[in-house]
This record gives structure tokens, sequence and C-alpha cells, in this order.
């Protein structure tokens, strides 16, 4: 091959790669050895022929060469595929450019042990790796286990005859067509598995599919299909996660007798083997087939629409309640993205990293809505009120193996994770759980990860926490007899969920639940508040939310100050909360007193400075509770605010159902025009603005706070 051209066309590919919108993320490189190395790759789509040689050379500095089914080496591509270092499996020479270049260390390869792409990633049949092709099922090729180990086997016996100085040396590697000893590599050959995770799949009409149906005559249903999938995935974007496993030493599976018997016996001929002793390796190769084929499936990257398609798949019932089928698929997405199973085997998509409860309230994401539209244009499920209808006969084997990615990628999603048996098993389990019991699942999920999360985050606290400290800011749940209303309670900002209690207490009297959710970087310390972002707050509120609504029929939110803008801003984004209330919430962060922020001159200076020390500078909070509150203000977590109060501004005409607005007239913290203007912006036909006479900015708990309480309970009732 020539070197300089590949290298030439190498940039070519690079520049055409920069085009495209794929989001590509490399893992696990630190696996890559420096020796002579065999990349096993999945095979979904032409892609990989022609990317992941660039991506791989940029890695090791090393050419990166690949095999290709004869049956693309017609029209020209011929030239094309030499320039980029691609060779047919049915070149004559296939072995000899594969075994000597892993010899001397001269390339790298690519090599595709499903033979040809599998567009239906149908890789598993009764628990064996079968691979769905359209001239029938066949298992996985052995070749590059076959090679490797050839490689490996010629390159023990040429280091042996060297230290036992035998004459049979120089002919050995003049057979080989090596022209001295010193271009052998010394380190092993290794086999690399490698995944390759698209995300999302889609496939539709594009500019390439409709230029390439006008210019050519009778274009195949085969290249219409790779055209409209593939360029769909590059031109609108897809994330493609590359996962390189941990490397497969072929060293390991040399038999001792092969050396001693069958080599010292027959020599090396060329770049064959004999019949005798290649019948012995085919076992060996078909092991070390197995252990690469179940590496190269453990190591893919889940992803949301794995989790909906395989529920689907795996659901019991046809007819599905669409809120159970969401949750489900939430606490599935929660627990893999826990500790203890991710480091269990799974990888996960890098959208698992953050809370997944929007997959519950607002969706925000798209994940569940761009799923269910692809299900429906599919036929998978129509909708039918609050129940999907799945029509089991369309989850089934595609009818054409070139269409499946277009007719049916919902079964294609759950196919690609078959071989991933944990996974399976915990979906499984989770599908066919009784109702009422998984709802209890998910409520004790949802009340210990609250209290898991205030754990860790204390135990993560310099210098540690005091005992008296440790359990103020711990979430609680108050349960009542009845489970007809239930309410969230979110406490203000520099406070902890203790700070609601008596409120609780009353609302749990009246007969409702009551759930205090803790706000990230409450309870702990000031220090840990300033590295907190303001999402993780809406988050957290939203769990308080989910929780409550797998229990009771109807769920209402409120909060104080900055709690009763965040119950504000979920009501906005999620229409199943029945009420909202809010005492004493800001409007923007200019409505704070210097009680609370100083002057916006000094504030801007502060800002600026910050910017150069990092984010550890604090204000003195002179209306705070010592019991209840961080007594110093981390000037990062006012940024924060600021940042939520102006987003929460844009969304209060959201805002449908019952609310009220409770403001005290002279409130010290917060100016009590700003509730005003809040109240004027939300649109529900039912609200209300009760201005009281409090000279204080907390008034849930303290003197004449009974009169906050009945009006609460009020509201809450009349819903």
């Amino acid at each position: 091959m020539n070197r300089s051209a590949y290298l030439t066309t190498g940039l070519a590919i690079k520049a055409l790669s920069r085009l495209s919108k794929a989001d590509i993320v490399v893992h696990g490189e630190e696996n890559i050895p420096s020796g002579p190395t065999i990349f096993v790759i999945n095979h979904f789509t032409r892609i990989e022929t022609l990317l992941l040689p660039s991506y791989i050379h940029d890695l090791t500095d090393k050419p990166v060469w690949s095999l290709a089914t004869a049956g693309l080496f017609k029209g020209g591509l011929e030239r094309f595929f030499d320039l980029v270092g691609v060779i047919s499996t049915r070149d004559p020479n296939r072995d000899e450019l594969i075994v000597g270049s892993l010899l001397t260390g001269e390339a790298n390869w690519i090599i595709f042990p499903e033979g040809s792409m599998v567009k239906t990633k149908k890789i598993m049949t009764g628990g064996k790796f079968m691979i769905a092709h359209p001239d029938g099922m066949h298992e996985p090729h052995t070749g590059a286990a076959a090679l490797a180990l050839r490689a490996e086997l010629y390159r023990r016996y040429i280091f042996e005859l060297a230290e036992s100085s035998s004459p049979k040396l120089q002919p050995a590697l003049a057979n080989l067509k090596i022209e001295s000893l010193s271009a052998v590599k010394v380190q092993q050959t290794t086999i690399v598995p490698v995944n390759l995770t698209y995300y999302p799949i889609r496939a539709m009409e594009n500019i390439a599919s409709s230029i390439a149906s006008k210019m050519v005559k009778d274009i195949s249903e085969r290249v219409i299909e790779e055209i409209m999938t593939e360029g769909t995935m590059l031109l609108s974007g897809v994330d493609l996660d590359i996962r390189f496993g941990k490397p497969i030493k072929i060293n390991d599976f040399i038999e001792p007798l092969w050396l001693k018997d069958d080599m010292c016996r027959n020599g090396i001929q060329d770049y064959s083997l004999p019949a005798e002793l290649s019948g012995k390796m085919r076992a060996t190769a078909y092991k070390v087939m197995q252990r690469y084929m179940h590496d190269i499936y453990a190591l893919t990257t889940l992803n949301h629409e794995h989790l909906y398609a395989s529920f689907l798949k795996k659901y019991p019932f046809d007819r599905i309640k669409e809120e159970d089928f969401k949750r489900r698929v939430f606490y599935a997405a929660s627990h893999i993205s826990d500790r203890e199973v991710s480091s269990g085997g799974l990888f996960l998509h890098r959208s698992f990293r953050d809370s997944q409860v929007h997959l519950l309230t607002d969706d925000r994401f798209k994940k569940y809505e761009n799923f269910l539209r692809l299900a429906e244009e599919k036929g998978v499920v129509r909708k039918d009120g609050d129940y999907l209808l799945r029509d089991r006969s369309k989850l089934s084997f595609p009818s054409s193996f070139h269409k499946g990615r277009i007719d049916n990628p919902i079964e294609i999603m759950a196919n690609e994770v078959e071989p991933l048996l944990r996974f399976q098993k915990i979906l499984k389990s989770l599908a066919w759980q009784p109702g009422f019991i998984f709802k209890i699942l998910l409520v004790r999920y949802l009340v210990r990860k609250g209290q898991k999360d205030y754990e860790q985050a204390c135990a993560q606290c310099m210098p540690p926490l005091e005992k008296d400290l440790l359990n103020r800011g711990k979430p609680f749940l108050l349960p009542a007899l009845r489970r007809k209303k239930g309410v969230v309670l979110v406490h203000s900002y520099l406070a902890v969920p203790e700070e609601v209690r008596f409120l609780a207490n009353y609302l749990r009297r009246k007969g409702f639940w009551v759930y205090a959710p803790r706000l990230p970087g409450h309870g702990t310390t000031a220090e840990d508040l300033s590295s907190r972002k303001y999402q993780e707050w809406m988050d957290s509120v939203e769990s308080g939310f989910a929780l409550m609504d797998a229990i009771c029929d109807r769920v209402v939110v409120g909060g104080v100050a900055v709690g009763g803008s965040l119950a504000l801003n979920l009501a906005a984004r999620v229409q199943e909360v029945k009420g909202v209330f809010a005492v004493c919430p800001p409007f923007t962060l200019r409505d704070y007193s210097v009680n609370f922020m100083p002057a916006v001159d000094v504030w801007n200076r502060m800002l600026n400075r910050m910017k150069g020390e990092g984010e550890k500078q604090f204000m003195a909070f002179s209306h705070g509770n010592s019991y209840v509150n961080y007594l110093k203000n981390p000037v990062a977590g006012v940024h924060q605010i600021g940042e939520f109060l102006d987003a929460a501004e844009k969304r209060y005409s959201e805002i449908r159902q019952p609310a009220l607005i409770i403001q005290a007239d002279k409130n010290p913290v917060v100016d009590p025009a700003g509730a005003r203007k809040i109240y004027g912006k939300i649109e529900s036909d039912q609200k209300e603005y009760c201005l009281l006479s409090f000279d204080r900015h907390v008034l849930v708990d303290g003197q004449k706070a009974h009169t906050v309480h009945r009006k609460i309970a009020s509201f809450i009732e009349m819903l």
C-alpha cells in the first residue's frame, strides 16, 4: 500500500468528518496497546469503514488498515479503498498482508467479525451469538482470532529460533519475506474489542438521498436505505460513542505443543499453516472469537431509547398505562445510573450523568417525546387516552434486512442490548412487577435517594459536621391516613427542610401527606452551597413531586421564598401539579434588600473579583436563624439565584393551576412588590394574592405563623 497516499487520503476523510454534525466521544484510549493490534468492531454503518481508521490512526500514530467485503470493490471504489488501506476479504494476499504487518508492526488492523453490516443489530439467538444476514443466520467469523494466533505463533517460533541460534532462522524469515530479525516486533499481538453505539438511530429523506434518487437510475433499495440512515445520522447529528475494551493477549492462547511439535516439525513454509496445525488451532480461534464478541457488546453504551424499546418489548401486556410506562423507565434509568450498578459492567450515555427525574416531569430534553413520536410513526404503539396500545407484531424481526433501519428502528434498538444480560435481568424484573408493588419500590427508592444524597454530602464536608447538625438538612416524609392529596414543601435559600416542619405537621393533621425535599448545598456548609447550580435545586423539587405523585391522587407544591419560586416554576412546566402556593417569593434578584446582597455597584465589583479569585466568597446573612440557616451567604449562590429567577420569570404566564401568593407587607429581605408582579403574570383563572401584616421574611414559623398555616390549608382543601 502507498503510505503517503494513505496519509493524504486520511486527511481528506478527516476534513469530511468535520463537516458532519456527529458528536464523537472516545472512551478507553488507555486500553490501546503500543504493540501490533487487531481492532475487532461491531458493524452497523459504512461510516465505520471510512472514519474509524482515521480516528484510530490519530490515537496510535500508526497506519490502520481494514478488511471489507468483496462486494464493495466495484464501480471504481477499488482505487479509493487502496488509498485508505482497505483490502478485500477475497484478496489472495490477505493473510500475508495481515500477518506480516502484525509481525513487523507496520500497521494495525480493523476487522469486523460479524462479516458485514448487521443492520438489524440482531446478533443473538437463544443466548448464542448468531448474526442476522439476508443469506441466513451465521456465527461470527473467527478470522481475526485465527490471524492473530498465527502471527503470535510465528513470532514466538522466530524468537525461539533466535534464542537457540538455530540455522532455521534465516530461511524462516525469508519465507515470511522479512529482511532481518530486528524487523520483527518483540511486543505480542493483541486483539482490542471496540464498540460503536449510535444515538439516536433515525432514517429519513435527506439532501443526499434526494440527489442520489435523481441522479442514479434504478438505484437499489439497499443503497437508498443506507443513504437515508447514515446521511441523516451525519447531517442531522448523532452521538457516536467509540469505546475501546481491555486488550486480549493472544500469547495466552498459544499451546506449547504447537511450538514444540508442529512448528519444529514443519517450520515456516509461507504465510499459510499446515492443515493439521490449522485444525488444532480452530477450536482456540473459536474460543477467542467468543471472548471478543462478548467483550464488544459488553461495551455497548446504554441510552434512553434502549430503555424505552426494551420495555416495550418486555412488557407483559399490550395495553400499557402511559404514566406507569414512564415511571418504570425512570426507575430503570435511575437504578442503572447508580454507582453500584454502573461499576458492574454497564456503560452509560452521558445523558445519564445527571438526575433522570425529567423523564417523569416535563421531559425537557424530549427523550420520551422523540421516542414516542417514532414509535407511533412506525405503528409500534398508538395512544388511547392515558394508555399506549402496543402492536406486538411490529416488534418482531424486520421483514426486509435492508429496510429494517427505516421500517423498524424500535426493534433494532432493543436488539442492540440483548447481549447485556445484567441489563436484561433488571428490565425483566421491572416490566413484570405488579403495579402496586412497583409503586412501593419507586417511593422507597426516592425516599432513600434523598436521604443517601444528604448523607454523602455530609460525609464530604470539611471539616465534618457536628452531630447536632447532621439531621437538620435531612428531607422528611409525613404520611397521612388517606392518599387523596399530597403536598411538596420546599424550604428557602440558605435554610433546611426543618424550616417548614411546623407547617408540615399542621398540614399532616389536616389529612395531607407531606414531603419536604432538601435543596442540594443546604444542610451541609456554605462552601458546599457555593459549588451548586440552580438546576440541582429544580431536580430536587421534581424528585419530591415524583415521590408524592406516586403516593397521592393529587399533588400540590409550595414553598418559602426561593422555595416558593421553585414551586411556581415546577407548576409552570408540569401540568400534573394540581395547585401551587408561594410564601414571600422574590421576582428578581433586584427585589432583595441589602440585608441579603449589597447594592448593585458593590455586587458587580464582587462578581468581577470572584472571576479572578474563585467562588469561595461570602457575605454575612444578618436575618438568618442559626438553627436552620447559614449565617454566611456565598456570592456564587446569589449568582445562581439571579440566573434561576431570570429563567423563572419567563414561565410564570404558563401557570394555569390554582395559585396562592402570600407576602409580608414589611418583609425585610424581599420587596413585597415583586410578589405582586408574579401574581400579575400568572394566567390561572383561580388565583389569590394575600398581603399580611408581618415584619419578617419567613412566615411559616414563629409568631402568628398559624395565620399562614390556616390560609395554606384552606387553599389546599378548596382544590
